[in-house]
């Protein structure tokens, strides 16, 4: 159960919101909806304790389990089997089990017998808190997360943020928590896994907070909404549905809009005969009068939402290059005794537009990490051709420094920009003000990627090598990017789970990995994007 009183959050000198009061109780599944900066990410880790609020205080009872858009927990040497099963506390005793599994066997009598009792007390404890029962728990909600058992074996280091934000997610799920916080679950699921989790959520018996973009999600789970509306600093709560609240939500803004448009045609007849009554000295008592209320109806209104303003998005244009600026021959790429793909080959001319499919796990984001400079092939290499500059989009936003703010990233984007002319750009990413000088660390994870978009535009980039790019994006600014996407003349390479983002690159050509086959696009591939 979590309780809030008089919550207040600031973020530097602005004022994310105020008077916040709500509880969320078992059964209760609560989406979490507002625009992207709005708050909703700094709200849910105020509410998992991860940061403090100006004011106010947060009272959580029973275990809480909470999903950030950017899960980096773990020892990256911890195996994912272990670290899924330690949500319960049973992954380490696993692995100590297997290590007095082995003393047994000592020579040294003494040895054996001490791993002998060792394994009895691990075995108590294990079978005390669920044992075996839990362990298969845990296996199929890896399995409906398409976790294979060759990436639970795996050290977490070896992950791609993808897999590592899936970890996260089975851990939380498996922890058995009292509450669980998740901040846009289904970024990285295919199809089937998305599906799975909807029917988790709604059998859930505790409490959930869901922040996601996922409509047919919290169209299905949700039965309280709470809308943070960034230009009133309030927070909305209605005790309803989905298709509900949208109903509601447009009632509650057509009443705001009456009231305030009658109180305003009220005072402005008020305050123009205050005006004409003002001018003579025995009525002025009486013209004042007008004035107060005039300015009391006014101040009793609830405001009404401004128009929500929407990044404005075009991807900037390629700079000149050869036919073929980038080309890769024979990549391999393994991670211990786990090969990833092997002998992959693939061109990129100027001005093509190639998607790449293949299950989670496939390969996919590390190619393209490769492809970008980032990580090395174990074998093959990349040829750049005459005038490449590459603009690399990251799903875990890896080309931002958070140590750095806003506006010094989007200078070493590009180093001839003016800091004029980067705030120029980032105000129509809608960073305004004294946004720039913010650390990016403290950006949410729509703040993040538009920051990265906005790094891109000013890149002159002539291949952009795009992951993900529409994840953690709401409904209008989704949009733009898939206009600018449509309308972008130089070289793309893409992965996405999103149809309508491989709809707009309208793509030639698909690379179907592991196995790095490639082939002309055709509609049957697109049945695959989703479950890719």
């Amino acid at each position: 159960m979590l309780a809030v009183h008089g919550l207040e959050i600031t973020v530097g000198a602005r004022r994310l919101m105020a008077d916040v009061e709500f509880r969320v109780s078992n059964g209760d599944k609560v989406g979490l909806v507002g625009r992207n900066g709005a708050g909703k990410t700094t709200l849910t880790k105020v509410l998992a304790g991860d940061l403090q609020p100006a004011d106010g205080r947060v009272e959580r009872s029973g275990e809480l389990g909470y999903l950030p858009q950017d899960p980096r927990a773990g020892d990256p040497e911890q195996l994912a089997r272990t670290r899924i099963l330690d949500a319960r506390g049973l992954g380490t005793l696993q692995l100590q089990m297997a290590e007095a599994t082995e003393r047994m066997g000592s020579t040294d009598p003494k040895v054996a017998e001490k791993a002998i009792n060792r394994y009895a007390r691990l075995e108590e404890e294990f079978t005390a808190k669920g044992g075996y029962a839990a362990e298969a728990e845990a296996a199929s909600i890896s399995s409906n997360l398409a976790l294979p058992d060759r990436i639970l074996d795996q050290p977490l280091k070896t992950l791609s943020g993808g897999q590592r934000r899936r970890i996260e997610l089975a851990r939380i799920l498996f922890s058995d928590a009292d509450t669980l916080i998740l901040d846009e679950p289904t970024n990285h699921l295919d199809a089937d896994s998305i599906i799975w989790l909807r029917e988790f959520l709604k059998t859930y018996k505790g409490g959930a907070i869901v922040i996601s973009h996922d409509v047919d999600l919290v169209g299905d789970v949700v039965n309280r909404v709470f809308y943070l509306d960034a230009n009133r600093q309030v927070l909305d709560v209605y005790n309803m549905g989905w298709k509900q609240y949208l109903k509601q939500r447009e009632t509650d803004e057509q009443r705001r809009k009456r009231e305030r448009q009658n109180a305003e045609k009220k005072a402005s007849a008020l305050q123009l005969q205050a005006a004409k009554m003002g001018a003579k000295a025995t009525k002025a008592v009486a013209a004042q009068n007008m004035v107060r209320r005039a300015e009391r109806l006014l101040s009793g209104l609830e405001e009404v939402r401004q128009v929500e303003r929407v990044a404005k998005l075009r991807f900037p244009d390629p700079a000149p290059s050869g036919k073929t600026p980038l080309m890769a021959s024979d990549l391999s790429k393994s991670y211990g005794s786990l090969e990833i793909f092997s002998a992959v080959d693939l061109a990129i001319d100027r001005g093509s537009k190639v998607v790449i499919l293949g299950l989670n796990g496939a390969g996919k984001t590390t190619l393209l990490r490769i492809l970008a400079g980032v990580d090395q092939p174990d074998t093959g290499q990349l040829e750049p051709g005459y005038g490449l500059r590459i603009g690399y989009y990251a799903q875990e936003h890896e080309t931002i420094d958070v140590k750095r703010t806003v506006l010094e990233n989007m200078v070493s984007a590009a180093p001839n920009l003016t800091a004029t002319e980067a705030r120029r750009v980032l105000g129509s990413f809608l960073f305004t003000g004294d946004d720039g000088d913010k650390p990016a660390g403290v950006l949410s994870g729509g703040e993040k990627t538009r920051l990265a978009l906005a790094m891109l535009v000013v890149s002159a980039a002539n291949v952009l090598l795009l992951d993900e790019p529409t994840n953690n994006l709401d409904p209008a600014s989704r949009e733009e990017i898939l206009g600018a996407l449509a309308n972008y003349t130089g070289a793309v390479v893409l992965v996405s789970h999103d149809e309508g983002a491989v709809e707009a690159l309208n793509p030639e050509r698909v690379l179907i990995m592991p196995d790095g086959t490639e082939d002309l696009w055709t509609p049957e591939y697109a049945e695959l994007i989703s479950v890719s």
